[in-house]
C-alpha cells in the first residue's frame, strides 16, 4: 500500500472517529459544526442513531495543485445510476505529496458555488498532510437518475504548496 493510500485511510478513520464523537456528545454540540440544514437534521433525529459512515468511495480524476494564486474550479460530478435514492457526499482532498512539506488548511482558500451562484467559504480539515472538506455537513440523498454536481473554487495562497487536487464521492450503505 503506498503511503498516500496509507495517509487517505488515516484520514478517513480520523474524519469518522471525530464524527462519531460528535454524534455521542449530543445535538447541541453537533450543532456548532454544522450548517443549519444539518444541526436541523441533527437536532430531530434520535440520540441514539449512529452517524453514517461512507461503505465505499468514487475516485474522480485528480490534478496538480495550481499554486499560481488564481482561482480554480473543481467540479464533483455523481450520477445515482440505481433505481433506488443514495446518500452521497462530495469531498475535496488537496494532498500533499508523499515527501512533504505538508499543507496547511491556511495554504489555501476554499469556496463553493451555492445553488443561488454566489461563492461561499468552505472550511477545511488537515490530517496527516491532506486537506479535505467535511463529508457530514455535505451528505445528501439522491433519487434514482439524479445528478450531482458541486463545484468548488480554489485559490493557493501559499505560493510554494504543492500537492495533488482530487475530488470524489463518498457512497452510503
Amino acid at each position: 500500500m503506498s503511503s498516500k493510500n496509507s495517509r487517505l485511510r488515516v484520514a478517513l478513520v480520523a474524519l469518522t472517529v471525530a464524527v462519531a464523537g460528535l454524534a455521542l456528545a449530543g445535538p447541541a454540540a453537533a450543532a456548532t459544526h454544522q450548517t443549519s440544514t444539518a444541526s436541523a437534521t441533527a437536532a430531530t433525529a434520535p440520540q441514539d442513531e449512529a452517524p453514517l459512515i461512507p461503505v465505499d468511495f468514487v475516485d474522480l480524476p485528480t490534478s496538480a495543485l495550481p499554486a499560481d494564486s488564481k482561482r480554480h474550479k473543481f467540479t464533483v460530478t455523481y450520477r445515482n445510476e440505481s433505481s433506488a435514492d443514495q446518500t452521497v457526499a462530495p469531498q475535496l482532498l488537496v494532498e500533499s505529496p508523499d515527501a512533504g512539506p505538508f499543507l496547511n488548511p491556511s495554504d489555501v482558500k476554499l469556496e463553493r458555488r451555492t445553488a443561488h451562484g454566489c461563492w461561499e467559504a468552505v472550511e477545511v480539515g488537515s490530517q496527516t498532510g491532506t486537506l479535505f472538506t467535511d463529508l457530514t455537513t455535505a451528505q445528501r440523498t439522491l433519487h434514482a437518475g439524479e445528478t450531482l454536481t458541486e463545484v468548488y473554487r480554489l485559490t493557493v495562497l501559499n505560493p510554494e504548496a504543492e500537492g495533488t487536487v482530487h475530488p470524489r464521492v463518498a457512497l452510503y450503505g
